[in-house]
């Protein structure tokens, strides 16, 4: 891996290339998804049927495009028990954390009949998507479908694209079916972020579609914003690793490598403080290629997004990844918890050289969907919260608004809004 010092022009290079991961530059892409888009909003499922044959050469049609029952059972079949098993433990400890972030109702009263609160209602109706192809993660079924039923939504509707052969694929079916979706469809790609937003004869119309995708479905999922909510826009994966002298270097090239072997467009960067770290880390990945099965593809990813940088102080160790403000960060410092509360902007936070990043993507507990590409300055992992809604709750007696009634019709009319304040004043005509 190329090593570099932690120079102010260095750091800006850095910053400008990793933007350039963004889904936001894609726009070449957009012409053909807005195609696809106006396509199957028109003529909706003829449009899903055609494109699922177009892209994944299957034949989907409206006896076929939803998993039955009978698809499921045979999925557990396929499956190897010792998987279904390491599923259900996975499941336990993500439904654990989820459910420590329920929010509930409430309401504050006051003797003088005020009443004001908030009504939490979760979404009715929820799409998840999930990838097919090449990339098959059970661990993101389960991350996708939990929150929203720990959530209490009423229906989990869940898309991803079948193989040539019309089916999907079994792990994939075991997941969802052990985590709770309520209904599966078999398409993918842009046709099914179409036909959750728009709803089709066979698909119905979501509230919210949340999971990731390829470019086309991140695409997608932008442009159908505000039929639907969405969770958020799916960059590249990526990780930062912050380390001083006594991390151990084979284990901070393993886990820089975990995730390079993603994508060409990943991205993995070590920061540090020792130059000999940076070194034997250099030495280790260098290893690690000889061994790995994707190597190629990390090869790719470290040429084009990895970098080990070598700061002076800690100080500037943490200003850079907050910049980054990275999806996934590892902290491997002599005081790792010190280091965790000067750190403002990250994804997840991995603490020690012992909570290694794939313990957090299939079975620590805390959801793996995190913001990407410098979002995690404003941007939250996915979690229960994305699937409730709140409403405002407000009553008042006679006493309490006669008390302030004329306070509310100044305010009306400063903004030249009578009928505002008329509407207050009409309760009172006659006290004057």
């Amino acid at each position: 891996m190329r090593i570099q010092r932690l120079t102010k022009d260095a750091k800006e290079n850095l910053l400008e290339d990793l933007l350039k991961r963004s889904p936001n530059n894609y726009g070449q892409y957009e012409q053909g998804v807005q195609e696809i888009l106006a396509h199957v909003k028109e003529e909706k499922d003829q449009a899903v049927f055609a494109y699922t044959k177009k892209f994944d050469h299957a034949d989907i049609t409206a006896d076929n495009i939803k998993v039955t029952e009978e698809e499921i059972e045979e999925a557990y079949k396929e499956v190897d028990p010792k998987l279904v098993e390491i599923i259900r433990k996975a499941l336990l400890n993500i439904r654990t954390y989820h459910e420590k972030q329920r929010q509930y109702s409430w309401f504050d009263s006051k003797p003088d009949g005020t009443i004001l609160g908030q009504k939490v209602t979760p979404l009715h109706r929820v799409g998840v998507y999930v990838p097919g192809g090449k990339a098959v993660y059970p661990s993101s079924v389960l991350m996708n479908i939990v929150p929203a039923k720990v959530a209490g939504v009423d229906e989990i509707v869940m898309v991803t694209p079948p193989g040539k052969d019309g089916k999907v694929t079994p792990n994939t079916l075991v997941a969802a079916h052990e985590a709770g979706a309520d209904v599966i469809y078999k398409v993918g790609g842009a046709q099914a972020i179409a036909a959750l937003a728009y709803g089709t004869e066979s698909i119905p119309k979501v509230d919210k579609i949340v999971g990731p995708g390829n470019i086309y479905v991140a695409l997608a999922k932008k442009a159908v914003y505000g039929y639907v909510s969405i969770d958020a826009i799916a960059g590249p994966s990526e990780i930062l690793v912050i380390a001083d002298e006594t991390a151990n270097p084979r284990f901070v090239a393993a886990d820089l490598l975990s995730q390079a072997e993603h994508d060409e467009l990943a991205s993995a960067i070590l920061v540090t403080t020792s130059e000999e770290l940076a070194r034997k880390v250099s030495d280790e990945v260098d290893g690690f290629l000889k061994e790995l099965s994707r190597s190629e593809i990390i090869r790719k990813s470290l040429d084009n997004y990895g970098y080990i940088l070598v700061a002076d102080t800690m100080d500037d160790v943490i200003d850079i990844a907050n910049e980054i403000a990275s999806e996934h960060l590892e902290i491997q410092t002599k005081n790792p918890y010190d280091v965790m509360t000067k750190v403002r902007n990250a994804g997840a936070i991995f603490i020690g050289e012992y909570a290694s990043e794939p313990l957090g993507d299939y079975f620590a507990g805390p959801n793996h969907v995190l913001p990407t590409n410098g979002t995690a300055k404003f941007f939250s992992p996915l979690s229960v919260d994305d699937f409730i809604k709140k409403s405002s709750i407000i009553g008042y007696s006679e006493e309490a608004l006669r008390d302030i009634h004329k306070d509310i019709e100044a305010f009306a009319e400063a903004e030249q809004l009578t009928a505002h304040a008329n509407s207050i004043k009409v309760r009172f005509e006659g006290e004057e």
